[in-house]
């Protein structure tokens, strides 16, 4: 998970290279074809990085209760 794809260059190329899928907060001044799943937001204003980042920590951990209770059952 990148918050600026152009800040974070050798994140992106890294994870490239590892064929690891990228998701990011992708700003217009940044290039969307190098990011594989896009969010589009801005990446300057905190206020929205921390919303975002909060909604894709909670979709993580109810996905993961999800999980877990279907392995319970």
């Amino acid at each position: 998970f990148v918050v600026d794809p152009r800040k974070e260059k050798i994140a992106v190329s890294e994870a490239r290279k590892l064929n690891i899928p990228i998701i990011a907060i992708v700003d217009t001044n940044c290039d969307p074809d190098e990011i594989d799943y896009v969010i589009p937001g801005n990446d300057d204003a905190i206020r929205a990085v921390k919303l975002i980042t909060e909604k894709i920590a909670d979709a993580v951990l109810e996905g993961k209760q999800g999980v877990q209770m279907t392995a319970e059952a």
